[in-house]
């Protein structure tokens, strides 16, 4: 007799396999995310230890984020061929070294090659993370652990902003400490992560492709394939702009005494970006839970949609009170959208190359939006901080809401089924 759980539909529980495969996966994107936003919070300083200006410093983060997609292209080729877990192991190796050499660099160029590898482990990670998280995840619980996953971007923000109150404010260690602290969340990761199985949709898409009279290059010459390709980078560039626009010149932006910033202490401007974060946090779950009863493009529009009336208050507020509550809510809108996102583009990946399609979607995308924060830089330096971020924002929630409308779902889709299957469209 089955139990009154089961007979109510409640969502299956997950296995063991499944919360290591999810763990691993959060904490991997947690500790790209934290690396990445260490540079974000102490590049003022790395500035003025090698002698360089804001708008040269922020070309750091560029060149991290064109980087992305060299390695979600490298890394998810790998991974569509040999399965998940070697290809994501040897990425967190490489970005952990990588990212620990960064305490060491002797000047701003070695930095910059140091960063722009980093960039290379930081593309593979999400897209093979996410695929296989969501392969192993139920369809039915594929909303709540997108918004939950995509959340470990801003525990990662959360994480380095904590990070950088104890380190540099309070025990008053340079930024090369930072870079150094970065190897250890990173080791928890590949320890769980040697845990997880390999992803069973990869093996029974493996042995289903290889019985197939299709072959590889009849999948990426399918019209459809490349189509939905290109939108889905489009859609992406809009995302992260909208998520780095409203992130990476903000602590700036709370600590600068200059170009209409806001002057604040340096710990107090943590305990913002500590507190918009939870923000960040609480939107991505919420509205990944809610996404998977009322759509992903429902919710991916009514978050970007009430960020516009918030932007005034985001941009422009000066009270701490103020700052805080309009960082808090656009955070909640903006990685609310975000929180959709790792189930929406595993759903719309073909099996065959979901450890390719996603990630490089994804990271095309953050390379076409990498020139937003020298936007800002060189905005905020002529009209001032508050005109830079509401100049460049206003665009881009408009921009999401209109892509996300054009495009299409598949929500709850089964992987591993012909509905899925590249080799189905192809053939």
């Amino acid at each position: 007799m089955s139990s009154p759980a089961a007979t109510a539909g409640a969502p299956p529980k997950l296995t063991a396999d499944q919360r290591n495969a999810f763990a691993a996966a959060y904490l991997g994107w947690a500790m790209d995310a934290f690396d990445y936003f260490l540079v974000v919070l102490i590049y003022a300083q790395i500035a003025k230890d090698f002698g360089k200006s804001l708008t040269e410093m922020s070309l750091i983060t560029t060149m991290t984020l064109i980087m992305r997609p060299v390695g979600a292209f490298l890394f998810g080729l790998w991974a569509d061929r040999v399965g998940r877990r070697i290809p994501l192991m040897v990425d967190v190796i490489f970005y952990s070294i990588v990212g620990f050499l960064c305490a060491f660099a002797p000047n701003f160029t070695v930095l910059m090659v140091l960063r722009m590898l980093y960039g290379l482990g930081m593309g593979g990670e999400w897209g093979l993370g996410a695929a296989l998280a969501m392969e192993k995840i139920p369809s039915r619980r594929r909303g709540l652990f997108s918004g939950i996953l995509q959340g470990g971007y801003s525990m990662g923000y959360l994480l380095a902003a904590l990070a950088f109150l104890v380190v540099n404010t309070w025990w008053g260690l340079s930024w090369r400490w930072m870079f150094a602290l970065s190897i250890i969340p990173a080791l928890i990761s590949l320890i769980i992560r040697s845990r997880v199985e390999e992803s069973e949709v990869w093996e029974s898409t493996r042995q289903r492709f290889r019985q197939s009279t299709t072959k590889a290059s009849d999948i990426l010459k399918n019209p459809a394939i490349w189509k939905r390709f290109i939108f889905l980078v489009l859609l992406m560039t809009a995302f992260n702009w909208m998520s780095h626009g409203t992130q990476d010149v903000y602590p700036t932006f709370l600590k600068e005494h200059v170009d209409d910033g806001l002057g604040f202490a340096g710990s107090t401007a943590t305990w913002i970006a500590v507190i918009y974060n939870v923000g960040a946090i609480t939107g991505g779950a919420i509205a990944g839970a809610l996404s998977e009863r009322y759509g992903r493009k429902i919710i991916i529009v009514v978050c970007a949609a009430v960020a516009l009336p918030i932007i005034p208050l985001f941009a422009y507020s000066t009270t701490v009170g103020m700052v805080i509550l309009g960082s808090f809510l656009m955070q909640v809108m903006v990685q609310g959208a975000w929180g959709v996102i790792p189930a929406h583009l595993t759903e719309m990946s073909p099996d065959e190359i979901r450890g390719f399609y996603p990630g490089v979607t994804y990271q095309l995308g953050n390379c076409l939006a990498a020139f937003n924060l020298p936007i800002q830089e060189s905005l905020a330096s002529r009209h001032g901080y508050p005109f830079a971020l509401a100049a460049t924002m206003v665009p881009v929630f408009v921009a999401v809401i209109v892509l996300t409308l054009i495009g299409k779902e598949r929500r709850g889709v089964e992987f591993g089924t012909r509905r899925t299957s590249a080799v189905a469209e192809a053939g």
